[in-house]
Order: C-alpha cells, then sequence, then structure tokens
C-alpha cells in the first residue's frame, strides 16, 4: 500500500494511492505540453514576466519557507556546510533568480526555429525545424532555485515539467512553485505546464523513472552521485546525465603567476559546493618553482584543505597525503588535490583518467598549449585562462539552466532552452511521387 501522501497544504491524505495520483499528474501535463508546443511566443513571454514578479513579491514568503527548511537540514545533524549552502535562499539569490527569469523571457525562442532548409533535385524543399520534447521529468536535490530554473526553461522551449525536489527542500520548492503557476495562470497557460510532485514518499522518483505509462520523455537528475546512478540504472526514458564535477585547473610554466593564483582561488574557494567548482590542481613540473609553492600556501591561507603528491608534500607541511581515490572525488567542500604533471601532455592524461567530462582549465600564455588542451581534454566545458565556476548556464547567456549535461548525445554543457528542444523534417512538394 502507498506511504500516506502529503499534500501541497501540507495535510496528509491517507486515501490517495500514490501512483494513480502520478499517473494523473503525468496525463495532465501530457495535455499541458500540447498546449504549450503550440503557443506563441508572445504568451509564454508573458508568463515569465509575471513569474519574475511574482518572485520578487513574494520573496519574504520563499524566505520563510527556505528558512523552515534549512533549519530541518540542520537539526538532522547529517549536513555539511557545502549541503547546507546549496540549500540556502538569501535575498541576492533570489533577486538573481528573478534576473533569471528576466534573460529567458528575453531570449529568442526556440521553438518553430528552422535551422536548415534545402532542395532536392525533384522540387522538394526539406526543412530541419525545432519542436519541444514533450514532458521534461526533473529529479533534483537540496538547490531550491532548479524548481525556477527548470521551470521556466522548459516553459520557454515548449514543454510541460514535472519537478521532484528533494526532500530536504520541500518547503523552498513549494513557494516557488507557486509563483510559477501564478505566471501560468495570468498568461492563460495550462497550470499543469509545471508540476511540482507534491509529497516526499521517495517512491515517487521510481515511478518517473519507469515512464508514467509513456508520458515522460526526458529525466534530467540534478544532484549527488546516487542519485545520478539510481537515475542511470532504473531510468526507462531518455536521460540528460549530468554527472558530477571532478573539475582540473591545470597552471602551464608559461602561466602568469598572479593570473594563476586568481582563478584557481576563485575556481576552488567561490563556492566550494557547485558543481563547477575545481576539485584538482595540476601543477606544469617545468614551472612548478616558480608557481607550485605560491599557489598551495594561498589555498591554505584561505581555508583550504590541501591533499598533495610527494612533491606538493614539499612545498608546506600543511599539505596532507593524498590517495588514489583523491583523484576521482568531487569534494563539494575546502578540500583539493594536488599534483605535478608532465607539461599540458600530462595534464590531459591525467584528466582523460580521473576526469568526470565535465568542467576543465587551463592557465597559459601559450597559445598553442592551450589550443591543445582545448582541443583534446573530452569535457563538456573548457576554458583557457578563466575559472571553472562559469560553468553554469546564466553565465553562457541562457538565463538558467536544467543542468549540465556531461554525456554526448543530443545535448552537452549547459542545458538551456534551445537544448530542450529537438526537431523534426517538414517537407513542401508540389505533387512529386517516388519513382
Amino acid at each position: 500500500m502507498a506511504a500516506p501522501l502529503k499534500a501541497l497544504d501540507g495535510t496528509v491524505d491517507r486515501t490517495a494511492d500514490l501512483l494513480a495520483l502520478m499517473t494523473d499528474l503525468a496525463a495532465r501535463a501530457r495535455a499541458a505540453a500540447r498546449v504549450l508546443a503550440l503557443a506563441p511566443a508572445e504568451q509564454k513571454n508573458r508568463a515569465l514576466e509575471a513569474m519574475e514578479r511574482a518572485i520578487r513579491k513574494n520573496a519574504a514568503a520563499i524566505l520563510a519557507a527556505n528558512a523552515e527548511d534549512v533549519a530541518e537540514a540542520r537539526a538532522s545533524g547529517d549536513a555539511t556546510g557545502a549541503f547546507i549552502d546549496r540549500l540556502t535562499l538569501t535575498p541576492a539569490r533570489i533577486e538573481a533568480m528573478a534576473e533569471g527569469i528576466a534573460i529567458v523571457r528575453g531570449i529568442a525562442d526556440p521553438v518553430g526555429v528552422v535551422t536548415e532548409s534545402w532542395q532536392r533535385p525533384n522540387g522538394m524543399t526539406i526543412e530541419r525545424v525545432r519542436v519541444p520534447l514533450g514532458v521534461v521529468g526533473v529529479i533534483f536535490e537540496s538547490r531550491p532555485n532548479v524548481a525556477a530554473d527548470a521551470g521556466v526553461l522548459c516553459l520557454k522551449s515548449g514543454n510541460a515539467v514535472i519537478l521532484r525536489g528533494g526532500s530536504d527542500s520541500f518547503r523552498s520548492c513549494r513557494a516557488i512553485h507557486e509563483c510559477l503557476v501564478q505566471g501560468l495562470r495570468e498568461a492563460g497557460l495550462p497550470e499543469a505546464a509545471i508540476t511540482l510532485v507534491p509529497t516526499r514518499d521517495r517512491a515517487a522518483v521510481g515511478m518517473m523513472l519507469a515512464g508514467l505509462n509513456g508520458a515522460v520523455d526526458v529525466i534530467v537528475p540534478r544532484g549527488g552521485k546516487s542519485l545520478v546512478a539510481r537515475v542511470e540504472a532504473e531510468a526507462r526514458v531518455p536521460v540528460f546525465a549530468h554527472l558530477e564535477g571532478v573539475n582540473h585547473v591545470y597552471v602551464d610554466a608559461s602561466a602568469d603567476l598572479d593570473m594563476a593564483k586568481s582563478i584557481v582561488l576563485n575556481a576552488k574557494m567561490r563556492r566550494t559546493g557547485v558543481c563547477g567548482a575545481a576539485e584538482t590542481l595540476l601543477v606544469d613540473r617545468a614551472g612548478a618553482a616558480k608557481s607550485l609553492k605560491p599557489l598551495v600556501q594561498m589555498l591554505i591561507d584561505a581555508g583550504c584543505e590541501v591533499r598533495g603528491d610527494e612533491t606538493v608534500q614539499g612545498t608546506d607541511a600543511r599539505v596532507k597525503a593524498a590517495s588514489e581515490d583523491d583523484w576521482d572525488t568531487e569534494y563539494l567542500d575546502a578540500i583539493i588535490a594536488a599534483k605535478v604533471v608532465d607539461g599540458v601532455d600530462g595534464a590531459i592524461a591525467h584528466i582523460q583518467t580521473h576526469g568526470s567530462h565535465h568542467t576543465d582549465a587551463i592557465v597559459s600564455k601559450d597559445e598553442a598549449a592551450a589550443k591543445k588542451f582545448l582541443s583534446e581534454v573530452d569535457s563538456a566545458i573548457v576554458l583557457h585562462n578563466a575559472s571553472t565556476q562559469f560553468a553554469d548556464g546564466g553565465e553562457f547567456g541562457f538565463g538558467a539552466e536544467i543542468g549540465i549535461a556531461t554525456g554526448r548525445f543530443h545535448a552537452r554543457g549547459p542545458v538551456g532552452a534551445e537544448q530542450l528542444t529537438s526537431f523534426k523534417y517538414r517537407v513542401h512538394g508540389t505533387g512529386q511521387t517516388r519513382p
């Protein structure tokens, strides 16, 4: 028998069957997706404008709900500092949420765009045109702002979305979702276009992964390794994989030391709990005498634990010995692994062995080395002389992101509105038949 269902108003409905509720919820989302696929850009933008206003108007209510979530997480005794940081909303973060909606509203509508057109020798014209995916299921943990990001991006791209936030952010997501629904209502769009699963019951996740009778077209997981592993193991629908960010910064022998220090410090310590945070520092052996000790001391003095190989340990007594596991770890904390490598080839070899295909950076004045790194490192995002913390849809001009796709199919890197579309072919003839 299904567990009692906690509804949106916080009450417990002891008679509701979870499977029946989820199936009905998905059917409504599927019907909404058909409406959104044909909705004009102007109507979708009206909804987005109303959502932006609602987020700002209800900031105090969102913060109050978030405070309850944070208090509950702290009381559990299991939450790390990085987890609390991801969970916590502030006035600045709510304002950034609203600004992200404004940017999404301002980008070109991807639906209906003809990306290619050509004419065949028989006179037929063929067009490739962007179309929505349908119903997107987003399963995420801790970060409540994902509810807004995913909701508005799916709306802009003509998709309905089913949001299943983590139990830890249940109240925050509910408050944000109410603002999104208000925007849909004001624009005359179906409220089921952005649906929040109204229960903390983990069984709902399994039902989404099974596809809910074909209603869900794609799943996007946004969370830790255990969530992504479950999604990839159980999903019966396509998945935009958002794997862990074992990200590297490689400091080449030619690097400007001041630039390297600035980039490394920002990449690691700006926000340690985000997926774009650097987790491993690689330093060119040819430049180690100049740069290694200053980089290590800077990190430690900033409150970052450094775990290094023998050469790195020799620079400062405070460096701890790195284990083999450290090269494969996403800390999401003020910890970094550090290693000396033999030039750009050594850096690429290390990243190929230990990286997660997320985000990697080179700091170098040598254009040839930078070109080699950018060409050969097989990650969704590669940067030259810039911090890995730019791995973010907002920083790419997308307004928001639904995640960083680290796979190789359909979408890669920040998944914005355009990446949430597929395509179909439109063929125009004048009576042609095939001989």
